[in-house]
This record gives C-alpha cells, structure tokens and sequence, in this order.
C-alpha cells in the first residue's frame, strides 16, 4: 500500500470521526427537535458527494481537448470549500468536547447536569458557525471572483554591477500558468493584455505552462503568442511541464507529448531555455539571462544543471530562471557563478493566505517553503518568488492572488 493510500484512509477516518462527534453534539443541541439535528446534519455533511457526484458526471464527459467549463470548477471548488468547513466544525467540536470532559466527570460523581448551561452552549453553537462559515465563505469567494483577480506587483532593485544602458530596464514575471485549469478564456486575454501594458523590455515565464499533459495548452497558444516584449519572451519549465503526473500507454506518447511541449513554446514565441542561456544586448552593453530545467528538493525532478546553462560567459550580471525556489539555496547560492537576480515560482503561495503589506504575509506552505512569495535577499543576491498566473487542484484563490510581476532593475 503507497504512502498515498494510507495518507487517504488515514484521512478518511478522521473525517468520519469528526462527522460523529457533531452529529452528536448537534442532537444534543436539538434533543427535544430530534429531526431538526437529522436535517442539519445531513445538510452540512452529505453534500460533498453531491457536489463530487455532479462534477465527476461533468468531467466525465469531456473532451480531453477542452480546458474545464465554469460550472466544473465551481462544483469541484465548492465541494473542497464544503470539506474545509465541515472539518474546522467539527474540531471545533471536538475541541469543546475535550474541555468540557471535566464536567463529566463531576456529573458522574456528584450525580448534578453541570455541563448543561445555556449561555456556554449557545455561545459554543454560534461560534462553530462563525468560525467554519469564514473559510467557507472566503473559499466560495475565491473560487468565484478571486482565481482571475491579477494583481500586478512592481519591485525596483539597484545593482552596483548593472551595467549603465540596462538602467530602467524592466523584467515582466509570469509563472504557473496551469493552463489546463482554466474555465474562461476572456479573462485569461484580460491577464496577457495586462501584461503588455506593462510595456515590458523582457517577459520571463518561470514554468508549469500545463497540470498533466501538453495538450492542454492547445486552445490558448493565440492567447499567449501575444505576449510581447521589446527583447523578446523567454521561458523555462517547470515540475508539471515534464508529463510526470499522468501515466503514459507507451514510451513513444510521452516522447511526443515531451516534443510538443518544446514546440509549443516557439509557436508562442517563448525562446525555451533548457539549462541555456540567452545574451540580452543593449547598446553596446549586455546581461546574460539563464534558465535551467526544473530543479526542486525531492520528489520533484532535479534535471536543472546551472554550469552548463551558465556556460564558459563571464558576464558583468546574470539573472536566472529557475521555476523552484528552493534550488536557490541548495544550488545557486553555494555555486561560485554569480547570480544576481533568480526568478521562481513553483508555490502559488498554496493560492491561500493571509497578506496584509507591513503587516502580515502568511500563508501554509510556508512551513515546506520558507521562500515561498516575493523578495528574499542574501548578500548582493536576490530572489523572487512568483505567485503564479494560474491555479491547480483548488480552482481558487483565497488571499493569495494571481500574480503579474514588474521588475525595474537600476544601477546603484
């Protein structure tokens, strides 16, 4: 039995177990209304297979040339949101219940209902609501406004080794666009018209153009081949790209998907760099622009080789794509071939947190990723993290927003 299967009954059971313990706490709220706890429970935890139910018939008749339909990924995110709620009502719950096992134990020896009090429950009802309706609202929400809510993030950074005409050059950042994930073409047209307002000298994808296969990209190769930038648009791959997550009938399909990918790429007019390096000139001046294959901490393929993409050039600065983060750390600060700046992606900032500027920036995969969004810097070395264009699995975003990135690189 694989780790995965174990990770889903394991699951599973607490699941069923939380779902006891409200239903119990729920007739013990409605014990003289019997059948009033019956109906909520079966409103707030039988759903989920409904909404499943309904989004596997849609997915089920498909064509698998077509990217999802609105009402897909809206069942499917609801059914997700359905879950995160009913699992924090019934922590919450559980918790309650915990706390008030000493008054069991009072009850038992003293022979007194001291766990019967009015206000406690109804402020313990009404606070389980609140406390799950949050996330579940915040989530159907996402699902419903936030997944296509591009915000552009502009950054200035000042380099002493810049050389002087790429003063006020800017870099337009766009990572994980997941295309087989979207359900609305317009407002991806909306995203790229964004981008070119921008007015970029360079735009840079850091990866994941698609969740499982090539193929999925087909109906939106238009939309992206008008991405323009006056020193062109340059991509790498990311961890999705690499047909890694769907099995293959044969060698020969995933040969062809993987040639696809590459010819994808130049019919969008993306200069695909696979562990490659591009010069960048200007005048009489230039920078090098280097992309390496996905290289991220295991199980995630490590095929990224940053001597080979840098070469033998011995340039006056370097900027990096590179769709992981964490190869930042493993790989690219301890290698001697200085890289000034390194453009990733790869977290989408888990499409859910909390980001308040000056005052709170977190989000859960901080705790597998402690560079997981914005700008990080060690030393003369910067990285930024990317929150991504797209969204995958949760057909939402929730605090995190999709992301567009401007960079203005200056001399110091």
């Amino acid at each position: 039995m694989n780790g995965r299967l174990i990770g889903f009954f394991v699951f599973l059971a607490i699941y069923i177990f939380l779902n006891v313990i409200s239903y119990l706490r729920l007739r013990q709220w409605y014990k003289n209304r019997p059948y009033w706890a019956k109906i909520q429970f079966a409103a707030l935890f039988s759903e989920l297979f409904v909404f499943a139910g309904i989004a596997f018939v849609f997915y089920r008749f498909q064509h698998p040339l077509d990217f999802p339909s609105a009402p897909q990924n809206w069942f499917m995110g609801a059914s997700f949101s359905m879950l995160v709620g009913k699992l924090i009502f019934g922590i919450v719950i559980l918790i309650d219940s915990i706390i008030g096992l000493p008054f069991l134990g009072v009850k038992a020896i003293q022979k007194k209902d001291l766990s019967y009090n009015p206000t406690r429950r109804k402020f313990v009802k009404n606070a389980s609501l609140v406390i799950a309706g949050i996330p579940f609202i915040s989530m159907i929400n996402g699902i419903t406004f936030g997944k296509y809510a591009y915000q552009v993030r502009r950054i200035t950074l000042k380099f002493p080794n810049l050389p002087t005409s790429f003063n006020g050059f800017t870099i337009a950042q766009l990572s994980d666009i997941h295309s087989g994930s979207f359900d609305n073409i317009e407002e991806v047209k909306r995203g790229v018209q964004m981008v070119n307002e921008l007015n970029p000298d360079l735009i840079a994808f850091t990866g994941d153009l698609v969740n499982n296969r090539t193929k999925e990209v087909l109906p939106f190769i238009d939309v992206f081949s008008k991405l323009k930038a006056k020193h062109g648009v340059y991509s790498t791959k990311g961890n999705h790209d690499y047909g890694i997550y769907r099995p293959w009938e044969n060698n020969d399909d995933f040969v062809a998907d993987q040639q696809l990918m590459d010819d994808v790429h130049a019919q969008m007019g993306f200069k695909l760099l696979k562990n490659e390096h591009a010069i960048i000139k200007k005048e009489n001046e230039e920078i090098q622009l280097v992309g390496v294959e996905n290289w991220g901490l295991l199980p995630f393929p490590q095929v990224g080789d940053l001597d080979k993409a840098v070469g033998n050039v011995d340039a006056p600065f370097r900027v990096l794509l590179s769709h992981d983060p964490s190869h930042w750390d493993e790989k690219v600060r301890p290698n001697k071939r200085n890289v000034d700046l390194t453009l990733s992606g790869h977290t989408h900032g888990m499409q859910f947190g909390v980001e308040i500027p000056g005052l709170v920036k977190w989000s859960p995969v901080k705790y597998r990723y402690p560079r997981w969004a914005g700008l990080y810097q060690e030393g003369k070395e910067y990285l930024y993290v990317n929150r991504g264009f797209g969204f995958i699995g949760f057909p939402g975003r929730v605090g995190i927003m999709p992301e567009i990135t401007l960079i203005t690189l200056e001399t110091a």
